[in-house]
């Protein structure tokens, strides 16, 4: 329950207070950690890992503060994928977090749905960055699953804010998800997710494709994640061909179809849309 004073937080209270909690992660990771562990226990590497953590945000963010801590900057290079939080994390330590992290209540609706919304932006962000030869389609494909980090913390931390927001737009009241966060709780949560990236010091490179705009590799983050964001309301939703086409202006070389070809849609919606873009 919020108190009368949370209610009048703005996007820099809200940022120094869930820095300051306990971050979780999602149930499931720690059966699919047990699960590998009983497998190939002997066996197991780093990349049998990655799967994991690019599908949990919670535990991505988590991995990825505990790499930057560690990480020495004489390296010369930041920290930027998955894979490179656990080479950087270790495997003991990993294992670690995994086990005695709290975790989060994933039967909360509202949770559930932005957590799988993130790992749908994140598996689009990495299979459209590929579609141009991108040297790194992993730093994309977290900048993607981590572009929401604002909402899905608030949905664990503070649920009355997002449960306000939908209601706004359910209500009519808002016509469009960034008008319902500014109504309901006086700041967009994509100002949320880039005040908490600072705040954490993410790697400069990852905030800047969190961001969504100046480089072709931040448009296709941003476009996996409004397009994951659109499937999640409706498969057939008519924003869709918008999608696509505002993706092919930062890909060109790429066909329609190549661009379609990832998303969960039916092979009836995917003609319509084609037969729209033509």
């Amino acid at each position: 329950m919020l108190s009368e004073y949370q209610r009048h937080w703005g996007v820099e209270q809200w940022t120094a207070y869930l820095k300051a909690q306990d971050m979780p992660i999602m149930p499931r990771s720690r059966y699919l950690l047990q699960a590998v562990v009983a497998t190939q226990a002997e066996t197991i590497s780093p990349r049998d890992l990655v799967g994991i953590v690019t599908g949990d945000p919670f535990l991505a963010l988590r991995l990825l503060i505990r790499a930057e801590l560690r990480h020495s900057r004489t390296l010369g290079h930041d920290i930027t994928t998955p894979l490179a939080s656990i080479l950087q994390t270790g495997l003991d330590d990993l294992t670690h977090i995994i086990n005695h992290s709290p975790l989060c209540d994933d039967s909360l609706p509202g949770l559930a749905d932005a957590e799988f919304r993130s790992a749908t932006a994140s598996f689009l962000g990495r299979r459209w960055a590929a579609c141009r030869a991108d040297l790194s389609p992993d730093e994309v494909a977290l900048a993607a699953l981590l572009a929401d980090i604002g909402e899905v913390m608030l949905w664990h931390f503070a649920p009355e804010i997002p449960m306000k927001v939908a209601e706004e737009i359910h209500s009519g009241r808002a016509q469009r998800t960034i008008q319902a966060q500014q109504q309901a709780a006086g700041f967009s949560f994509k100002s949320l997710s880039l005040s908490l990236a600072d705040a954490w010091s993410l790697p400069p490179l990852l905030t800047q494709l969190i961001r969504g705009a100046d480089t072709v590799r931040a448009n296709i983050a941003r476009i996996a994640t409004d397009t994951a964001r659109h499937l999640q309301s409706d498969m057939d939703n008519p924003a869709i061909p918008s999608d696509i086409l505002s993706l092919h202006a930062f890909l060109p070389g790429a066909s329609f179809e190549a661009l379609l070809e990832p998303l969960p849609i039916s092979d009836e919606y995917r003609e319509a849309v084609l037969k729209a873009l033509e």
